[in-house]
Order: C-alpha cells, then structure tokens, then sequence
C-alpha cells in the first residue's frame, strides 16, 4: 500500500497525462473491439483513467467498502452489455504503462494486485448479474423480453423484472430500461406486471 501510494503521489501532472493517454492506446492495442465501448469525450476518459488508479490504492484503505462500490459499478456494467472478456486487456495495458513509469517493483506488484483484483470482482459481478432479462432490456425489443421473462416461475416473474441482487448490491432492471432509454421493452413490462392471470391465486 505505502509504495504504490508514493508512486501515485509522486506523479507530476505530465505523468499523469501520460498515463491517461497510455492506458487507452495500450488497450485499444490489445483489444481493438475495445474502441467501440470507450466513445466518449477525452474529459471522459480521463476522468475514468483517474478513478480507476484512485481505486487501486482505496482497495488497500477500504477493502470491504470498494468491494461493495466495485459491486454497485460492475451491475451499472450489466446495463452497458460490456463484454467481460476486455477487462483483462484492460489491466494488462495498465500494468504496462505503470511499468514504464517506475523501478520500484514493489509499487508496480501492488498496482497490479489491487488492480488485477477490481477486475475479476467486475467480472464476476457481471457474469452474475446478467440475467436474460437484462440481456433482453439491452436489445430493446419486446419479443426479446417476453421470451427472457416466459421461462420464469409465475410467482417469480415480477421479481425477476424488478429487482436483481449480487452481493449486497441491487439494480432494478425495470427502473435500467427506462433509464438507459430502453422503452420498447420497459412498456412489456409494464404490461407484464399488470396482467392480472387466471391463476393468480396460486401466487
């Protein structure tokens, strides 16, 4: 923890910018695909650049807090239908740049550690919270939902458009499609949830 924090305190506003536009050229060279999921401003990018090296000493501090803040971003990560196969490219371009800005192998193992770490919580976080619901929100089409949400238990069907939990973290899929602008299939649900079945009683 204290050397990987030397090392990003050390860091001049120069090393910085390098390691911003580092990391995006070293993973895009990794995982070209990639391109496709970053288009967003340079600001933006930075900012992500910065709070991912922000994390990566935090998870020294607060290890069961950034646990659960890891949790909250990887679920938000569900909802973009980012493939999880990018963050270990990811990290490998990191790691490189990090390389190249420091001897000190102990800061570079903690950096990789703690980074390496944030990545597979994402990636399991993501791999248990993408539903086939949330894969059907994603395409924005109500065939594709009212498909993912038949194969559920009738007593089971509104929790499954409302509600998914990994960890101590939930997202509500149903409140993700309208938010994420996916209203074609947040109308499905709409009328899924207010369909009142012959059956009802049973549930």
């Amino acid at each position: 923890e204290k050397a990987l924090e030397r090392l990003i305190m050390s860091l001049t506003e120069d090393a910085v910018n390098y390691l911003r536009r580092e990391v995006y050229k070293r993973f895009f060279a990794l995982a070209p695909a990639g391109q496709d999921y970053f288009k967003q401003s340079t600001t933006r990018l930075y900012w992500i650049a910065d709070k991912i090296v922000e994390m990566t000493i935090e998870m020294y501090r607060q290890p069961r807090k950034m646990v659960e803040d890891i949790s909250a971003l990887g679920l938000r990560h569900v909802g973009y239908a980012i493939p999880t196969e990018f963050f270990a490219p990811f990290v490998s371009g990191a790691v490189e740049v990090v390389r190249t800005m420091t001897t000190d192998e102990t800061a570079e193992d903690a950096f990789r550690w703690s980074l390496t770490l944030i990545s597979k919580t994402l990636v399991r976080t993501i791999l248990e919270g993408s539903t086939i619901v949330m894969k059907a929100i994603n395409t924005n089409q109500e065939k594709a939902l009212v498909k993912a949400i038949s194969v559920s238990p009738r007593g089971k069907r509104s929790l499954e458009l409302l509600n998914i939990t990994v960890g101590t973290q939930s997202i509500s899929p149903f409140y993700w499609a309208i938010e994420s602008g996916s209203l074609i299939t947040a109308q499905a649900m709409i009328n899924d949830l207010l369909t009142i079945r012959a059956d009802r009683e049973n549930y």
